[in-house]
């Protein structure tokens, strides 16, 4: 994995699920983490276990000034930001449109779609001043279709993966690669908040249909080297078995 080696990544929602399991198989390539979270006693463990090349920071993705303060983690103790990794987001309160609250319904755009914005906002000139840089963001199905129940969530992510698009279409010339990635359906706490609402097909799926939160990890990192350069500006499904063969999970 020379592709991340002595890099450093910064990662969104790192505390658990695909944050956690991508902050462990960075480090183990060689990249240096800069792990955010709410959940300040998850995130410390975690960085903990993870050594030296991990450092964790109490950051709120809905909060401007956090995420600055992380970016600013990034270059005080590693020198530089060389990946950007959008994961942080939430499914909670799964609720009809109806029926849903709206302080609760825009609490999860804050966090899923201005959250990556916030990102993207204050790695870009961090970035652009090195030259290059890698920005990730953590897809999803549904943001290309409604799902019942998730109109919170769809938007959101919908939303995020626009300003993927965008990111590529203002900065690709400045040396920066922009893409999404749709992992599909993950062995993580957020599936088990999916399948406790009893709603849509879905929360009816067995456990054993999901895939494990190191699959989209190892895309992750997959995504940073040139064999992913064609799909710059895009988005890459985990559904995709051609894609999962190239990052080398069949």
């Amino acid at each position: 994995m020379r592709k991340v080696q002595d890099t450093t990544v910064l990662i969104t929602g790192a505390s658990r699920g695909i944050g956690a399991e991508t902050a462990r198989v960075f480090a183990e390539a060689g990249a240096n983490v800069v792990l955010t979270a709410r959940s300040t006693e998850s995130l410390r463990s975690l960085a903990k276990e993870i050594g030296e090349r991990a450092v964790a920071v109490s950051c709120d993705v809905s909060v401007y000034s956090d995420v600055e303060a992380a970016v600013a983690a990034c270059t005080e103790t590693f020198g530089g930001l060389d990946v950007l990794i959008g994961n942080a987001g939430v499914i909670e309160p799964i609720s009809h449109l109806a029926e849903a609250d709206p302080a609760d319904w825009g609490h999860v755009i804050d966090i899923n779609l201005t959250g990556v914005f916030h990102g993207m906002r204050a790695a870009l000139p961090v970035m652009k001043a090195a030259g290059r840089g890698t920005i990730l963001t953590v897809s999803s199905g549904a943001a290309h279709g409604p799902v019942e129940a998730w109109s919170h969530y769809c938007a959101s992510k919908a939303g995020a993966a626009m300003l993927t698009r965008c990111v590529d279409k203002e900065e690709r010339d400045n040396g920066i690669r922009a893409m999404g990635l749709s992992p599909g359906t993950v062995a993580t706490q957020m599936q088990r908040e999916i399948k406790a609402s009893g709603i849509n097909p879905v929360s009816q799926l067995a456990w054993d249909d999901h895939i494990p939160a190191d699959w989209p990890a190892r895309a992750l990192i997959w995504m940073c080297g040139e064999d992913a350069d064609e799909f710059v500006g895009q988005e890459i499904s985990l559904r995709d078995e051609g894609i999962r063969k190239r990052v080398g999970l069949i």
